[in-house]
């Protein structure tokens, strides 16, 4: 008789729990909705430019991201209350020779005109910012925000002067190196492992002219001890565009939590990539590396890092055969991706350790960056309710989004405006 009088008090509880939670969780995500609203938010790394420069991609247009590969546009950065990204101008580490350089360089300034032919094509839909003011002005006029930054310092060569030419070309920070060591520094993953023990005497002179230049410096991609040489010479913060947290996922990508805290002893800046990889280690796929194997052997590379790096030595025809592959590949394999939830806990840990002020968003996308659960800057402000969620406040979220980027930016710009004024 109890059974039977207990089921349906118990259904109706669990009824009134439900309706409770959901009323509950509706609440949250209209809190979460004009949070995001009203803040300004930024990215700071993105890899769309490749899209440009290859042509016959329309960022004015509502792309879909399983069909295009493209994880950015204008329609799709006003739906996820994206108001503003950095552009990477991005080459892989090729031929580190007097050819191969001049090549880099070329390529450099090709997709530079990319960007440049893209503003003035879509100027009533986009402008490029250089600084957080200007950023500011132009979303007041409904306008999405173009930041530039320059990704693997590779096509500089060994010319200082390319530096002062990637600023003035609107260019605000550049990554030192890619997957491969330059001749600026050492990467975290190139296989050969270090040549310089951190920075180059060149690499040295880098970071010099970037501070006089009011240039930020990018640390995403740097080995450990390129990162300890940066935090010692930098006159100004540095920052992180597109990494995580190691102690979250050990990806050598990622920086420790001794790097996190010398980052923000620093009053630097580490920005969350949503590369799935990088965010939460996924289970291995027998198949899809069984393919990705036989295709690299196809191609006659050791490994993906190898592939990108052959990428830029390949015709248009080629690079757009291997772009097919593996489209094909990640059609029939899918990747596991990682989640929102998995991407806060980074934003958690860091905040945990070394407080709100050093942390932001720099998704990745274009270049590999996304999640199940926000896999194109559409789904951004999911973002703002797995904070609200967490308890982060109005003032956090704003931080994040672009509080704590502009501070740095600021920072830099301020550091050259010292330098200029003592001589």
């Amino acid at each position: 008789m109890k059974n039977r009088i207990a089921t349906p008090l118990l259904a109706c509880l669990a009824v009134t729990v439900f309706s409770a939670s959901a009323q509950d969780d509706k609440a949250l995500i209209k809190k979460a909705h004009k949070i995001h609203e009203k803040a300004f938010t930024v990215d700071t790394h993105a890899d769309t430019p490749m899209l440009l420069s290859r042509g016959g991609f329309d960022v004015t247009k509502d792309n879909d991201p399983r069909t295009t590969n493209s994880k950015i546009d204008y329609p799709r950065m006003r739906r996820g209350g994206l108001d503003a990204i950095f552009w990477a101008v991005y080459l892989g580490q090729g031929p580190r020779t007097p050819e191969g350089h001049e090549t880099a360089k070329n390529k450099a300034l090709a997709i530079f005109d990319a960007v440049n032919t893209t503003l003035k094509n879509t100027a009533s839909e986009a402008a490029l910012a250089t600084t957080p003011e200007e950023a500011f002005q132009i979303g007041k006029t409904g306008k999405r925000v173009i930041f530039i930054g320059v990704e693997n310092g590779y096509p500089m060569g060994h010319d200082i002067t390319m530096l002062k030419q990637f600023y003035d070309k609107g260019a605000r920070y550049m990554t030192l190196c890619h997957s491969s060591n330059n001749d600026i520094c050492d990467s975290s993953t190139d296989p050969k492992g270090a040549e310089y023990q951190g920075l180059s005497p060149l690499g040295e002179q880098v970071v010099a002219e970037m501070n006089r230049l009011g240039m930020m410096i990018d640390v995403s991609h740097v080995s450990d001890s390129t990162f300890y040489d940066v935090v010692r010479l930098s006159k100004v913060p540095i920052i992180a565009s597109h990494s995580g947290a190691k102690a979250i996922c050990d990806h050598p990508r990622n920086l420790t939590d001794d790097m996190l805290k010398a980052l923000a002893k620093n009053g630097g800046v580490v920005q969350l990539n949503l590369l799935s990889d990088y965010v939460k280690t996924i289970p291995a796929s027998p198949e899809r590396e069984a393919a990705q194997k036989a295709m690299m052997d196809k191609w006659g590379v050791k490994d993906r890092r190898a592939m990108m790096a052959a990428m830029s030595k390949l015709s248009e025809d080629d690079q757009k055969k291997l772009r097919e592959e593996f489209m094909d590949i990640n059609k029939k394999y899918p990747v596991q991706l990682a989640t929102v939830k998995d991407a806060v806990d980074h934003i958690d840990h860091i905040v945990k350790l070394i407080g709100i002020d050093h942390v932001g968003m720099g998704a990745d996308f274009d270049g590999g960056g996304a999640l199940a659960d926000c896999f194109d800057v559409s789904q951004y402000e999911n973002f703002t309710v797995e904070f609200v969620r967490r308890g982060y406040s109005k003032k956090d979220i704003e931080k994040i989004w672009s509080g704590n980027f502009f501070r740095v930016m600021k920072a830099v710009d301020k550091g050259k405006s010292m330098e200029v004024a003592s001589k």
